[in-house]
């Protein structure tokens, strides 16, 4: 017995060949695609449009890998955190993170994470897989659902931040956003979406020249190479120097501004010094500052900046004219706050 396709695996056109080789008309290909993706349907049988027969020979042939929500937890301040079954029953977790103006989908791209960043919960997992399009895709529409139901409006963010670096799995997230973005998916503005990565100076030199139209996050954490290495493993690859260069590049080809997603530590990065280090390089690419109130997942050598240390921050960035935001924690209770994913339940 033959294994069955993902159906979503294939394109529009080839699902049209599929229909033209089995003696149908190539529309059904259209229709079939429409189903899948637009209405975000997980069952042939769904697919009144067509006949008892079609359905059944699409049964025969495919499979559609959806996700589930095997686990929802709510928090006291409205986010949602789940736990996702994927087909192959692996898990992860994606975020749903409500303000009074707006609904925001926090979603994985990879089961686990390769990366190591010390202060992460995620990176004490080993990256099992990648996550196909689909997969990504399934999580926003999950969250979509969600947001409706519980904030009575339509999800209007996107971030890449969830388990995982977008940037190692380039081809099946620019894959799931072209999806997403498209009017025969979500319809979503790639303005509304956010990719946030460690930092690959390759992979973001590739997706300046790939014309993206979404925004860019890089997790800095310090201007001090010495410093982000401690906390980092990847900039021993990859310093700041280099992180720069592709940043500069990135900007010169979108003219798109970075944001700097950016923890304060007691006793590691708390300083005037570290302060006037991110100064500097703000100031070498046009770019805004996350202050990220950082979430404990251990009792070890990250802990919460004082707020004094923060305020400083706040100060020596805005003297220099350069935009702030101070990032409150959503979630903490339920384990869903940034940095926290680690599919405990």
């Amino acid at each position: 017995m033959k294994k069955k396709q993902d159906i979503r695996a294939l394109t529009k056109e080839q699902l049209r060949n599929f229909f033209t080789e089995n003696n149908d008309k190539a529309f059904r290909g259209n229709q079939v695609y429409e189903w899948l993706w637009h209405k975000a349907s997980h069952s042939f049988d769904d697919m009144t449009n067509l006949s008892k027969e079609t359905r059944t020979m699409l049964q025969d042939n495919f499979v559609i890998n959806h996700i589930e929500v095997d686990q929802m937890q709510r928090s006291n301040d409205g986010t949602i955190k789940n736990a996702i079954k994927l087909h192959d029953n692996m898990i992860v977790e994606s975020v749903l993170i409500p303000t009074d103006t707006r609904t925001t989908a926090c979603v994985s791209s990879q089961v686990g994470c390769s990366l190591d960043c010390n202060f992460c919960a995620t990176a004490r997992l080993k990256r099992m897989r990648n996550l196909n399009p689909d997969e990504i895709y399934d999580q926003v529409v999950a969250i979509d659902k969600q947001s409706r139901l519980y904030h009575k409006h339509k999800l209007s963010n996107i971030v890449f931040m969830g388990m995982g670096e977008p940037l190692l799995n380039y081809k099946n997230v620019l894959a799931s956003i072209e999806k997403i973005t498209s009017d025969e998916g979500l319809g979503m503005s790639p303005k509304r979406i956010t990719l946030s990565t460690v930092g690959i100076p390759k992979m973001i030199k590739k997706l300046a020249d790939d014309e993206v139209k979404f925004n860019l996050a890089v997790s800095l954490h310090s201007g001090i190479d010495e410093v982000r290495s401690k906390m980092m493993p990847i900039n021993e690859k990859s310093n700041l120097a280099e992180l720069l260069e592709s940043l500069q590049y990135w900007y010169a080809k979108t003219n798109q501004k970075i944001t700097f997603e950016y923890v304060i530590w007691k006793g590691i990065n708390d300083t005037q010094i570290d302060a006037n280090a991110l100064v500097d390089y703000c100031k070498k690419v046009p770019s805004k500052v996350n202050l990220i109130e950082y979430n404990a997942i251990d009792d070890g050598e990250f802990q919460q900046a004082s707020v004094a240390a923060t305020d400083m921050y706040v100060r020596t960035l805005e003297a220099n004219r350069i935009v702030v935001n101070v990032r409150r924690s959503r979630g903490k209770d339920i384990d869903a706050a940034c940095g926290q994913l680690a599919n405990k339940s």
